[in-house]
């Protein structure tokens, strides 16, 4: 049994934002914070007051996380980032909303006394006197605090205050990691109502001491309880009256949901699985029909998730090409008109969309990436529409001579057409490398589409149905908002979000099989027309030998590709190197090519050359992120690994954004989860000298300063699939539609009472709903029961304790 806990994160859009540059605008980002840990940065979008991004994240986290901050920040170029305001929620305020938090949040003043971050390590003890009992506090030592010098550190020092009396301990320089071990007394009266009050403060010279955080401790639980020891977090001086700028600071639309799942073991989804692969291998020949039943009881909000959470399951059991199959046989079974097939948000259309975002994500990067790149490093200005062009100067200096409407619209279509036929070129020579299941996927479709609709004049209709899918749901989608689908790291600016949308445009009229239709919406579009003409043949030819893929070429292929083995992830990085020893020791970072594959960490001087092995992949203990004091510079992680002959190391990587740094920590945990050894604990410094920078400890191999969050990742669309999590998520829908499934049972077997299903499979012939029925109830019993067993926290509890 496992917790799990993940945040579906849509950070929409801003408005009203305050002017934070001389011309009157802002460059606005955002940056998102899981208890003050930075894990999302968004692409900024120039000279707006109102910005747009619909960035969609998904994050995996540990149960115990707080919150989750959303930081609106504005980019400067010469100078530090302004901060623009803030949005906090709460994780109760998170679970107090089942179906997410969605909507518009002000955007609230950034106080330095809330921006407190890390944990204090307390010793909490009441020792009886002869005359009066004591109060005793250890102060043991502190992790994470928040860095308030330019160092890239603190100062930090504890004041503990009981009853007016005040005690500190001494000042750690330089250490967000401090250790202090030192213990206070206080004299204690039976019955005393203070509370103590543990406060950590980085101490300055010149200027004012900041505030890191406090803990306030219920003396009268501690007197019942004798003694605690525990990580304590600390928490923000409330105490004072804010000011409020609710409105001021403009306002951020955010959609945010959390979802706590406890994942069982795999046996006990065992039976849900066989259940539902027996539905599709029965396809539209067996009696039970479950497939349609979900459809039917699954409202439209929640469709895309059911969806994709199914296509998962199937892909996983080496059903998916079947399961849609089965999903093109029911929407063709209920649709008369051909023009009118796969238009709906059905369960068909959701569940292809999902499988292609899965399946063919690489295939659609090699196809598309080259050409979203030129167009990007063009940054031609391009218009079709007369009533949008904008006539500019052109010509040498002191020959200006503006260029007419005329000469725009031209050259923006020549410009258009040679994007469209290479991109059309590019797909034309891709047969191959369209993974095998996607293809064989598109078999079943043209040819269930054609005996459906058979005769010359639906001749088009199968090849229409392929691109209504390729084309307008995949292709399209990710030409317009490329950075949506890990194409561009930035948002396209105006201009070249114009060239894109108009691109998208006559990829979809080529998808549509140039239908008058198409036509005459935009009738601007009609320079276009013979690249688009030529453009349907191209594509006719590439679906006809896309589709021509039979049993044995299908598994031929796929096993062709799976022995490729693709990178987890790959790109440029800087890994760090040590000249010299001593007092002339020198240190940088050099800049090499690293692919990350399920079995090793490997580094290459360029992208095309040979690769050597840094690390196996089953030695990685952890990767973490490294302080910016330690090299002066951010964005550093570093992955804990033994060698062969078991000594541990640690190689230092930079990345070049803090989105970069996050992904290849996700992706090394990932790959590591299940390895034997993972650490517990590691040093976010360096071992310099004869020390470690963070802690100061001088023993280099002792108990780290700092915990590892290795449960810590983000959902990328290469992960490899969780089949325990996808059963518990499909089990938790078909739990919220249990009432209907009862009523459908009910119809079916004339009018049986709700709960009226047989105890076992022998009891009576059972069709396929009931015995749903009762795979749901074993799965309730079975989660009742490890409720029943899990430990729960003890009673004394003076804070939520974390170690």
């Amino acid at each position: 049994m496992a917790k799990r806990s993940s945040l579906s994160i849509r950070i929409v859009e801003g408005k009203n934002l305050p002017a934070k540059d001389i011309t009157g605008s802002s460059d606005p980002y955002c940056i998102v914070k899981v208890d003050n840990e930075p894990i999302i940065r968004t692409a900024t979008v120039w000279k707006t007051l109102c910005p747009f991004w619909g960035e969609e994240y998904q994050v995996h986290l540990p149960p115990t996380f707080h919150s989750v901050a959303f930081y609106v920040m504005d980019e400067d170029a010469l100078s530090r980032d302004d901060v623009i305001g803030k949005v906090c929620l709460t994780r109760d305020t998170l679970a107090s909303h089942p179906k997410g938090f969605s909507g518009w949040a002000h955007l609230m003043e950034v106080d330095p006394d809330e921006e407190v971050q890390g944990e204090i390590h307390l010793r909490l003890e009441v020792l009886p006197g002869a005359r009066a009992c004591r109060l005793r506090c250890s102060v043991l030592e502190a992790r994470d605090l928040a860095p308030k010098d330019r160092n890239g550190a603190s100062d930090p020092f504890v004041r503990v205050r009981y009853k007016g009396r005040t005690q500190e301990t001494s000042i750690v320089k330089k250490s967000c990691y401090p250790r202090w071990n030192e213990t206070f007394e206080f004299e204690l009266e039976e019955g005393a109502a203070e509370a103590l009050c543990v406060e950590a403060w980085d101490w300055d010279l010149v200027s004012r001491n900041d505030f890191l955080g406090k803990v306030v401790i219920d003396v009268q639980r501690l007197w019942a309880a004798q003694q605690e020891e525990g990580w304590f977090r600390l928490q923000p001086d409330q105490s004072k009256s804010r000011r409020r700028d609710e409105g001021n600071l403009g306002s951020l639309q955010l959609e945010v949901r959390l979802r706590d799942e406890t994942v069982l073991p795999s046996s006990c989804y065992q039976p849900l699985v066989q259940l539902l692969c027996h539905e599709v291998k029965l396809g539209m020949q067996g009696p039970g029909q479950l497939i349609p039943l979900i459809e039917e009881t699954t409202s439209t909000e929640c469709r895309q998730d059911v969806a994709t959470n199914l296509l998962k399951l199937f892909l996983g059991q080496g059903l998916a090409k079947d399961f849609l199959d089965l999903l093109f046989q029911l929407e063709l079974s209920r649709t008369s008109e051909a023009n009118t097939l796969f238009r709906s948000n059905s369960l068909a259309s959701k569940s292809m969309e999902s499988f292609l975002k899965v399946a063919g994500m690489r295939y659609l990067h090699s196809v598309l990436g080259p050409i979203i790149n030129k167009v990007f490093e063009e940054k031609k200005y391009v218009e079709l529409d007369p009533s949008k062009v904008e006539v500019k100067d052109v010509g040498c200096s002191g020959l200006h001579r503006p260029q007419t409407e005329a000469e725009v619209l031209e050259q923006s279509a020549h410009t258009l057409r040679a994007h469209l036929g290479a991109l059309l070129s590019a797909l034309c020579r891709s047969v191959r490398a369209c993974p095998a299941v996607v293809r064989a996927t598109f078999r079943q479709l043209f040819r269930r589409v054609r005996e459906r609709f058979p005769g010359a004049q639906h001749e088009n209709v199968p090849f229409i149905a392929v691109t209504s899918f390729l084309c307008l749901r995949f292709f399209s989608p990710a030409i317009m908002s490329p950075k949506l689908f890990h194409l561009r790291e930035r948002h396209a600016d105006a201009r070249t979000s114009r060239t894109l949308l108009l691109l998208a445009k006559a990829v979809q009229n080529v998808g549509n099989m140039d239908a008058p239709a198409s036509r005459a919406k935009e009738a601007w579009m009609e320079p276009l027309q013979p690249t688009v003409r030529q453009g349907v043949a191209q594509l006719k030819d590439f679906i006809t030998k896309l589709v021509d893929i039979e049993e044995k070429d299908e598994l031929d292929l796929q096993r062709t590709l799976s022995l490729q083995a693709p990178p987890v992830k790959e790109g440029p990085l800087f890994i760090h190197r040590t000249k010299g020893k001593g007092p002339l020791m020198s240190s940088s970072f050099k800049k090499l090519y690293f692919s990350l594959t399920s079995e090793a960490l490997s580094f290459a001087k360029t992208p095309s050359s040979k690769k050597s092995a840094l690390l196996k992949l089953a030695n990685v203990r952890a990767a973490e992120k490294v302080e910016e004091k330690s090299f002066g510079s951010a964005n550093v992680m570093q992955v804990l690994y033994t060698d062969d002959a078991g000594r541990p190391q640690t190689a230092y990587l930079q990345c070049k954004c803090v989105n970069e740094l996050n992904q290849w920590l996700s992706a090394l945990r990932k790959v590591s989860i299940n390895n034997t050894g993972l650490l517990g604990s590691y040093h976010p410094g360096v071992f310099r000298g004869d020390k470690w920078s963070c802690c100061h400890q001088r023993e280099k191999t002792g108990r780290g300063c700092d915990k590892t969050r290795s449960r810590v990742t983000l959902q990328e669309w290469n992960d490899p699939l969780d089949h325990d999590l996808e059963a518990q998520l499909i089990y938790r829908h078909l739990l919220s539609v249990e009432a209907m499934l009862w009523e459908k049972h009910r119809e079916l077997s004339g009018g049986a009472e709700a709960g009226t299903v047989p105890a076992s499979p022998g009891d009576a012939p059972e069709d396929s709903l009931a015995r749903l029925l009762r795979v749901l109830r074993g799965l309730r019993e079975a989660h009742s029961s490890s409720l029943a067993s899990s430990p729960t926290s003890g009673p004394n509890c003076l804070l939520e304790l974390q170690t």
